[in-house]
């Protein structure tokens, strides 16, 4: 497996491998590899020729007071998991490559960045359309896979890709829970033993929700209701949102249906954690 940190090198690899007839796949990531992303590895494998992922801690994602400096970073276990889902070349740039001296153009993805988590971490989306944005002109990828887990995020670079007329394939892959349910993320490493067991209650709202819509209830304020009191029962958890979309256009929505979409993000402590759930599938 190939390592590249410069810029030039990875645009010269993709524009000769297209020119080999190769197809490229990309699966960006912040590092602190888990198998979650391994799975969006493994389908890419799958897919295309050339197998990219990306390492990159990217600042203009994260806000002021959020965890840029502390957000987990490991390396040598990030190679050796990217090894073992058969990725080609690890693309691991510094923030002074991708963002030099001067830097002032950003990619700004407006109506469906204003709910969920973009009301709560404001500038965020902007961040990751850029850097995603750009990730795509380095790498020039045929198809680039994402996890469902992040699902705003997804939408966004779906609408992104749709409106700049970007020739990527956009992949969203299910979210890859932990045995007990908790959605795997890079952020659990922050749990300490107790608030692990509390952050389950965030797939039991899930949980509860579905099961009530499959019984026959539709309105989202009752099913809201019961998401919440879930959550109300870990004291130390503490609801960001806890918001019923579309699906489809993350709009808002006063009865559900099968592409009814239940999104929240919940501190456990000092940790906020994001889990989401269609409220017609079982993940």
């Amino acid at each position: 497996m190939r390592i590249v940190t410069s810029i030039a090198e990875m645009q010269s690899i993709a524009r000769t491998a297209h020119g080999a007839g190769k197809s490229i796949g990309l699966v960006p990531t912040m590092g602190f590899l888990h198998q979650g992303h391994a799975s969006l590895m493994h389908e890419g494998r799958k897919r295309c020729d050339l197998l990219v992922t990306s390492i990159f801690v990217n600042p203009t994602q994260f806000g002021v007071g959020e965890d840029f400096e502390r957000y987990p970073r490991d390396m040598e276990r990030d190679l050796e998991l990217a090894t073992e889902a058969g990725v080609d070349l690890i693309f691991a740039p510094t923030a002074t490559e991708m963002y030099p001296q001067g830097f002032e153009t950003y990619v700004d993805v407006e109506r469906l960045t204003l709910p969920l988590c973009g009301a709560s971490r404001p500038g965020h989306f902007r961040g990751v359309t850029t850097v995603v944005c750009k990730l795509f002109n380095i790498v020039q990828p045929d198809l680039a896979l994402f996890g469902k887990k992040d699902f705003q995020q997804l939408a966004v670079i779906r609408r992104m890709v749709a409106d700049l007329d970007m020739a990527v394939e956009i992949v969203g892959m299910p979210i890859i829970r932990e045995p007990d349910g908790l959605a795997m993320s890079s952020r659990n490493s922050y749990l300490s033993p107790a608030e692990r067991r509390s952050a389950l209650c965030l797939n039991r709202a899930i949980a509860a929700a579905r099961a009530a819509f499959r019984a026959g209830e539709t309105s989202v304020t009752r099913l809201r209701e019961r998401a919440e009191a879930i959550i109300a029962e870990e004291p130390a958890a503490l609801i960001d949102y806890l918001e019923y979309r579309d699906g489809d256009t993350l709009a808002e929505c006063s009865q559900a249906d099968h592409r009814t979409l239940l999104a929240l993000a919940v501190k456990i402590g000092q940790t906020r954690l994001i889990d989401n759930g269609i409220m017609g599938e079982d993940d």
